[in-house]
C-alpha cells in the first residue's frame, strides 16, 4: 500500500494520522501526549501504537507534520497606523498560523521595546507606511528593535522604498531579517500572501528548531507549517477544490480549543443585500482569527470573565444542567485554568464544558464577522458594511476537543448562527464592543452572522492533516475531506 502519514504536534496530544492515498480512505489513527522535552517519544509511542493496528512502517510513502507544540508561533506585529498598516500585519500573521500576541503602532518608545522584550516573541513582523509614503517610521522602529537586540526573527513587510535599509539596519545590529513585500502597497489595498510565505519560511528554518521538533525529522520528512495554517489550507481547499475534484463552495471553520477558540473562513464576503456600502481595509478570501480569551481550558477563567458567568450559567441549563449558579461557574472555570487536563467527571459537569463551548464559538463567530450598521446621513438613511457578511455562508464545520468529544456539536454549532438565542441577553463581550450579540437589529452595528448553513462536524480530527496532505495530493486531500467531514 502507498500511505501517508501525518502529524500535528499539538501543545497537549500528538495526533497522527494515516492515510490511503490511492483509494483516499483513513486508516488508522492514533494519540498520544506530547513530550515537549523530546518530541521523539510521544512520537515513537504514536508509532507504536500504529503498528499495533496494522500499520507497517515500510508503506509509509509520505510523512508530513505540522505543529502548535509548545504555544504555537507568537508573533508581534508591528505597523504605522493601527487601523490601517498594523491591521495588515496583524492579519497576514494570523493566515500564516501565527498568534499575534500584541499589535503596536506608530513609532516604538523606549517602553514598547521594553514590553515586545518582556513577551518573548518567535517573530516579528514590521510593517508601515504605503509604497512611496511614510519611510521615517519604518527606519525609526528599525533603530529601536535594533538597540533592543532581540533574539527573535524579523520579517520586513512595509514601505518599499525603505525596506531595504531598514534590513540592513536590523542586520548590522546582529537580527535575522528578511525582507519581503509591503502588506499594504496602497491606501486601502491589502497584500498579505507574500509576508505569510515569509512567515512560513522563518518557521521552518528557525522555530522547528527552537520548539524541539528538529529531531523528529529522522521519522518524517519535515514540519511544513503551523497546525493553524494546516486547517486554514484545509478550509480553502475544500471551499474551492481543485482543477479535477470539485469543492463545497464557502466554507468556515470553528475550532473551540483549550487556550484559543479559532475561526477559519473561505468566503469574499460581499454585501447580500443591495445597497450597502462597504467600509475598512478589504478582508481576504482566506481569513483566521485566534480569540485568545475564548478557550475552554487554560483560558476558561478569562473566558467566564470576558463573557460573564450568568451567560455560561445560561447556556449549561440548555445543555442539560440548569443548577449552575454564577459563582460555581466562576470557581469551576478558575480549577480549569489551573488544571487544564481535568476532564468531566459527571453529566452536570460534562454540560458546563458544553456551555463553555457554546458561548466561546459565538463571541469567536461574532468577532470574525462583519457587521453591518444603518446611519443617517445627508442623503438619508444608509447601511455601511465592515468585514464580511456570512449571512449566505452555506458550510459551517465544528473542530475540537469540545465539540468533537462534548457529544452537543449540533447545540454548539448552532450559537453561531443569526437567530440563536445569546444566553443572558447581550455578552460582555458584545456590549463592550458595540456588537449585538443577537441578529433582531436595533441602533448598534449587527454581526452578519450565517442563517443557514450545513453543519459538519471534524469527528476524525482529519483538517489539520488533510491541510498537510494537500501539499502533495490536493485531490486526495479534498476526496478525504469531502467523505470524512460528518453532519451533524
Amino acid at each position: 500500500m502507498a500511505l501517508a502519514l501525518l502529524l500535528d504536534f499539538g501543545s497537549t496530544f500528538t495526533k497522527m494520522t494515516v492515510v490511503d492515498t490511492q483509494g483516499a480512505a483513513l486508516v488508522a489513527r492514533a494519540v498520544t501526549p506530547t513530550t515537549v522535552e523530546d518530541i521523539s517519544i510521544g512520537l515513537k509511542a504514536g508509532l507504536a501504537r500504529l503498528r499495533e493496528a496494522g500499520v507497517r512502517e515500510s508503506d509509509l510513502r509520505i510523512r508530513l507534520a505540522c505543529s502548535s507544540a509548545a504555544g504555537g508561533l507568537r508573533m508581534i506585529a508591528i505597523g504605522l497606523v493601527p487601523e490601517l498598516t498594523a491591521e495588515a500585519a496583524r492579519r497576514a500573521a494570523l493566515g500564516a498560523g501565527a498568534r499575534v500576541i500584541e499589535t503596536f503602532a506608530f513609532r516604538l518608545s523606549d517602553d514598547d521595546v521594553a514590553r515586545i522584550g518582556r513577551l518573548a516573541p518567535d517573530i516579528l513582523l514590521l510593517a508601515g507606511g504605503t509604497d512611496g509614503g511614510n519611510e521615517d517610521v519604518l527606519l525609526a522602529n528599525a533603530r529601536k528593535l535594533t538597540a533592543a537586540r532581540l533574539p527573535a526573527p524579523v520579517v520586513v513587510a512595509g514601505n518599499a522604498a525603505v525596506a531595504d535599509d531598514a534590513a540592513r539596519i536590523l542586520a548590522e545590529g546582529g537580527l535575522d531579517v528578511r525582507v519581503t513585500e509591503n502588506v499594504m502597497p496602497e491606501l486601502g489595498v491589502i497584500n498579505v500572501e507574500p509576508a505569510r510565505a515569509a512567515i512560513r519560511d522563518v518557521f521552518l528554518e528557525k522555530i522547528v528548531e527552537a520548539k524541539g521538533l528538529r529531531v523528529a525529522e529522522e521519522y518524517i520528512e519535515g514540519v511544513l507549517m503551523p497546525t493553524p495554517a494546516a486547517v486554514l489550507a484545509a478550509t480553502r481547499l475544500l471551499a474551492e477544490g481543485t482543477g479535477r475534484v470539485a469543492g463545497v463552495g464557502e466554507a468556515a471553520v470553528v475550532d473551540v480549543g483549550g487556550a484559543t477558540t479559532d475561526v477559519h473562513s473561505v468566503t469574499r464576503g460581499a454585501p447580500a443585500e443591495p445597497g450597502v456600502t462597504l467600509k475598512g481595509l478589504p478582508e481576504p478570501a482566506a481569513k483566521r482569527t485566534v480569540e485568545g480569551d475564548l478557550g475552554v481550558r487554560v483560558s476558561a477563567a478569562a473566558l467566564v470573565e470576558a463573557l460573564g458567568a450568568e451567560t455560561v450559567a445560561a447556556a449549561a441549563a440548555g445543555a442539560g444542567a440548569a443548577d449552575w449558579t454564577p459563582g460555581e461557574v466562576r470557581r469551576m472555570a478558575e480549577a480549569l485554568s489551573r488544571n487544564p487536563e481535568r476532564l468531566p467527571q459527571d453529566p452536570r459537569e460534562r454540560a458546563l464544558d458544553v456551555a463553555l463551548a457554546r458561548v466561546a464559538a459565538r463571541a469567536a463567530m461574532i468577532r470574525h464577522a462583519g457587521t453591518l450598521e444603518e446611519r443617517a446621513t445627508p442623503l438619508g438613511v444608509r447601511k455601511f458594511q465592515v468585514g464580511k457578511d456570512l449571512s449566505a455562508l452555506p458550510v459551517l464545520i465544528g473542530t475540537g476537543g469540545a465539540i468533537v468529544h462534548g457529544g452537543a456539536a449540533g447545540y454548539v454549532l448552532r450559537a453561531c448562527l443569526a437567530g440563536a438565542a445569546d444566553e443572558g441577553a447581550a455578552s460582555a463581550e458584545a456590549a463592550a464592543s458595540g456588537v449585538l450579540s443577537g441578529a433582531d437589529g436595533g441602533a448598534g452595528p449587527r454581526p452578519l452572522l450565517p442563517r443557514s448553513p450545513r453543519l459538519l462536524v471534524d469527528k476524525d480530527y482529519i483538517l489539520a492533516a488533510c491541510g498537510l496532505l494537500a501539499q502533495r495530493l490536493p485531490d486526495v486531500a479534498l476526496t478525504l475531506l469531502k467523505e470524512r467531514l460528518q453532519p451533524v
